[in-house]
């Protein structure tokens, strides 16, 4: 018989969800992992640290009659920021202006974030509620990264509810441009490191007899 007792990963494994598990024949492993303690609900020390080192987010939202979206967002490292254990920010910069997702969340505040760093083959989602928030410009300003020169007209603050981290089973591993930039320009400026040293040690040979 099921067990009836709430887990935070309920926000995703609903009833119909249980039902399919059951019918597909992994209700049992996700039932014990529940019962080890489910999924956290809170931003521990090690998800803080993933989140600090992410370029890019995807953000999905729906409408009030399910009709869901998409929409990615990226900035600077450390661009999504950790205010607390329980809520995470980000600076809206401007975009296109179809304004999807501030309709979306004026309506319907559940979202979730979904985080891909494809250079170490990990992802996390992020289920919680999101809100717009338009009239704080001291948190606004905390949240812009020194040096980005996009303009942010709002703040997205979201409460996290639930997270889990996936297996990198299928996730392509990608490098970020301007990583690989930087290791070939630290190795360039090795490589003429050395060849100025070679070059000095040749110079200072004394030359051979005739």
């Amino acid at each position: 018989m099921e067990n009836t007792e709430r887990y935070s990963s309920d926000v995703a494994f609903t009833p119909a969800v249980k039902a399919v598990q059951t019918r597909l024949g992994s209700r049992g492993t996700y039932a014990r992992q529940e019962l080890g303690g489910s999924w956290t609900d809170r931003v521990t020390p090690e998800l803080a640290e993933f989140i600090a080192g992410q370029n890019s987010l995807f953000l999905a939202t729906a409408s009030a009659d399910g009709q869901p979206y998409i929409q990615h967002r990226g900035g600077p490292p450390g661009f999504l920021r950790v205010l607390d254990e329980h809520t995470l920010a980000f600076a809206d910069f401007r975009g296109n202006r179809q304004y999807i997702t501030l309709g979306n969340l004026s309506e319907n505040p559940k979202a979730q974030l979904f985080l891909m760093d494809y250079a170490h083959r990990q992802r996390i989602k992020i289920w919680g509620e999101a809100r717009v928030v338009e009239d704080q410009p001291e948190l606004l300003a905390s949240l812009l990264v020194d040096g980005y020169k996009a303009k942010a007209d709002r703040a997205i603050v979201f409460r996290v509810v639930a997270w889990d981290a996936n297996c990198p089973q299928h996730i392509p591993q990608l490098v970020d441009v301007e990583a690989v930039q930087k290791v070939l320009r630290e190795r360039d400026a090795r490589i003429a490191e050395l060849e100025a040293r070679l070059k000095a040690a040749e110079a200072g040979k004394p030359s051979r007899p005739a």
